[in-house]
């Protein structure tokens, strides 16, 4: 083998090892993505039963139930358009209540989506980014700034 072979062919298996290398960061990268959605992007396009994401918007008013003896709570999430039942074993944060965001993570599970965390907004100017977002895209976002101006 000449010497301008052995180098062609030491090229080739390091471009072969980082392509390699690539794909598995990019496959164990893909495991650990959780992706966010609103109740009316999952209307639009489901999600796969069993795949995790996060679930955000405002926790609708009236929609709260606890179950006497345990700590399974269960919950409607909605962003103005459309909203999505709940269900969530486990403390709640403190400043859960009617009417803030939130953003549960979990799956979907025969059409309940059934939280493994469940995450509220920590004062009242704050809004996670996806919840607001999410809200302003269909029409229920109303900023605190502008409102105290007009």
């Amino acid at each position: 083998m000449t010497r301008k072979r052995r180098r062609m062919m030491l090229v080739l298996l390091l471009v072969a090892g980082i392509g390699t290398a690539a794909a598995l960061m990019l496959a164990a990268f893909e495991d650990n993505v959780v992706f966010f959605f609103s109740p009316t992007d999952l209307k639009a396009k489901p999600v796969a039963e069993g795949r995790q994401f996060r679930l955000g918007g405002l926790v609708e008013k009236d929609s709260v139930r606890r179950t006497p003896g345990t700590l399974e709570v269960k919950f409607r999430v909605t962003d103005g358009a459309n909203a999505l039942d709940v269900t969530y074993e486990g403390v709640l944060p403190d400043l859960f209540r009617e009417g803030q965001g939130v953003v549960a993570e979990g799956r979907i599970a025969s059409g309940v989506f059934v939280a493994r965390n469940v995450l509220a907004k920590h004062d009242e100017t704050y809004m996670p980014p996806e919840v607001a977002d999410a809200l302003k895209r269909h029409g229920h976002w109303q900023d605190k700034k502008q409102s105290a101006t007009q």
